[in-house]
Formats: structure tokens, C-alpha cells, sequence
């Protein structure tokens, strides 16, 4: 079957099988492999990206349902050679430590503060409830998404980078 969508802002038609996992989909047909793989299970969260602005455990969405829908990945979160607010939190509150949880959290994080430009670190816990980091213990991944709340400079879409 045939789908279209848009992927990091790109107009993407390809030719799939139905039950083609939307992960799977992203990370070996378009090659973007930040989006990673976990249990396969949805538990983990390290599969998340973002239809439509908001987060999907992309391990339970077909990619025949992404048809017509816009999808981010971590990849799509940096725009002209500028790191989103989120990343620049997480390399500078050391959100990250294996890496391997980072990117479903970051998406997770924008879709948040997409909604709730202010979140407190009950509503950052909330948020990232449904994914799972076995290194950092959530305290620097709420510390990282607290700086991006208070470094929004980054979000403007003037085209021009930003520097601090």
C-alpha cells in the first residue's frame, strides 16, 4: 500500500505492507535511526516521536495509520543548525547519560512544553511517566526540560541562530 506523510517538515510517499510498525518504518525505510527500538512492548517509551504534535509509542502505531499525519523525530527537533531548547537542556543539565532513553524523552519534553510553556517539575514527572531511564534517576531529565522552559530563545522560527 501507498502512504504520504510528512516527516520532519518533508513530504515523504513510499510503497509499504500494511503491518509495518511505524518505528520500524522510520528507522529502516527513511534511515532515521534516533528514533530507537526498545521492548517492543510500549513500556519503555524509547520509541516515542511526535504525529501531529503529540507523543506516540511509535512500537504500537502502524505506519499505514501515520498516513497523511506529520511526524517529528529527534532528528526534525534542530532547525537551522540550532539545537532545540530541549537538546541544549539536555546536554546542559546532563539529561542523558546511556543515551538511549534521550530522544522519546527530548519529543516527549517539546510536545510539553509546546502545551505548557511553564511546567512545574510535578507536570515534567507526569509527562515523561511513560518512559523509562535505568541511568539518571529523572532528576537531571527534570532539570534539563526545566531549562529549556526558561531558555525558550531557541523556539522562534526567525531562521537565525541563536546564540547565548
Amino acid at each position: 500500500m501507498q502512504i504520504s506523510m510528512t516527516v520532519n517538515g518533508e513530504d515523504i510517499t513510499r510503497e509499504i505492507e500494511p503491518r509495518v510498525l511505524l518505528v520500524h518504518f522510520i528507522r529502516d525505510v527513511l534511515r532515521l535511526t534516533g528514533t530507537h527500538w526498545g521492548c517492543d512492548t510500549s513500556n519503555c517509551g524509547t520509541c516515542v516521536v511526535l504525529m501531529d504534535g503529540l507523543p506516540v509509542k511509535s512500537c504500537t502505531v502502524l505506519a499505514a495509520m501515520a498516513d497523511g499525519h506529520a511526524i517529528t523525530t529527534v532528528e526534525g527537533l534542530a532547525t537551522g543548525g540550532t539545537l532545540d531548547p530541549v537538546q541544549q537542556g539536555f546536554m546542559e543539565e546532563h539529561g542523558l547519560q546511556c543515551g538511549f532513553c534521550t530522544p522519546g524523552m527530548m519529543l516527549t519534553a517539546r510536545a510539553l512544553l509546546d502545551r505548557n510553556p511553564h511546567p512545574d517539575d510535578g507536570e515534567i514527572r507526569e509527562a515523561i511517566s511513560g518512559q523509562m531511564c535505568r541511568c539518571t534517576g529523572y532528576a537531571t531529565i527534570v532539570r534539563s526540560v526545566k531549562w529549556a522552559a526558561e531558555h525558550p530563545a531557541a523556539q522562534e522560527t526567525t531562521g537565525e541562530e541563536v546564540t547565548a
